[in-house]
């Protein structure tokens, strides 16, 4: 069987661009307003609030691992911030090292963060597919991940992109395994979390070739058509065809970058009875014809 976790990560392609390790003491803040740079945390030692826009505080602990795929703006703070105006005060002890709050106060909270990006053509179709937040407790494989990350970033040695990107993809795989799917946000997790819907999300990435309808993936999930189509769209988030379309789009433009067969292989490769066909679709949902999307930088 397909595993749609697994093809989502890896079309993403996550790229570490920070890692670091952060000391804090005293009375602290720091803002990040990076639009679209997903973002991780591992408590380490000590207490601190993570608030995201939009969402309530979350008070971080030790073992505490956050990930945030599609990060906005976010403050991390002493549980009792500074007043209100009060410039952040940060300084960078070495390399990947950063202390944060007054340096001459004793340092209570230690957490390894980094920031990321995705490589993917489609980045947006897929990551909106992810939950908003991830937050898991106790799990020390993910504090060693995000530790492995950090010690490679700063190492500077050989295959160091290479360890890095398989690195960022198992730990992005081991914290959504790890999300309760049905308290998720709606997306891919809260649908295959859903026993009903997770034969026909399979169905749909084990086969992006095939004919599928909405009445074939209800039938997957022993649903009526109508039944099937409004629990699909609540829980996952699109309708059913737009999932399937979205998909074999983004299969389509990781294949067109790649460049590794012609287009009438791409189109029957997602589903398409011809190039002519697949070109019209694609150029309606992308904008531009496949040709055209191959030869951009």
């Amino acid at each position: 069987m397909s595993d749609p976790l697994a093809e989502i990560v890896a079309l993403l392609k996550p790229v570490p661009s920070i890692a670091k390790l952060v000391t804090a003491g005293g009375a602290w803040w720091v803002e990040r307003r990076d639009l679209g740079h997903p973002f991780y945390c591992a408590m380490v030692e000590g207490r601190c609030l993570l608030t995201i826009a939009g969402r309530p505080p979350i008070v971080l602990e030790p073992g505490d691992f956050v990930l945030v795929p599609q990060i906005h703006a976010f403050t991390m703070s002493s549980l009792r911030p500074p007043p209100p105006g009060t410039t952040p005060q940060r300084l960078e002890t070495s390399p990947g090292v950063f202390r944060l709050g007054n340096p001459d106060a004793p340092a209570d909270v230690t957490a390894m963060v980094g920031h990321c990006s995705f490589l993917a053509n489609d980045k947006q179709l897929l990551s909106a597919l992810l939950p908003d937040i991830v937050h898991a407790q106790g799990e020390q494989r993910l504090t060693d991940l995000v530790r492995m990350i950090h010690a490679e970033m700063v190492g500077g040695l050989a295959a160091r992109e290479m360890i890095l990107s398989r690195l960022l993809e198992v730990l992005f795989i081991d914290a959504l395994r790890r999300a309760e799917g049905a308290k998720t946000s709606p997306g891919l997790l809260r649908g295959l979390s859903d026993l009903r819907l997770a034969p026909a999300l399979r169905r749909i990435h084990q086969d992006p070739s095939g004919g599928v309808s909405v009445e074939d993936l209800a039938k997957t999930s022993a649903m009526s058509r109508s039944a099937f189509f409004d629990r699909f769209r609540r829980q996952v988030g699109v309708a059913p065809m737009e999932y399937v379309t979205g998909w074999r789009m983004a299969l389509a433009k990781d294949l067109l970058v790649r460049r590794e067969a012609p287009l009438v292989e791409i189109a029957t490769r997602i589903g398409y009875a011809s190039a002519s066909a697949f070109s019209v679709a694609f150029t309606r949902h992308v904008g531009v014809t496949p040709g055209y999307f191959s030869r951009i930088p």
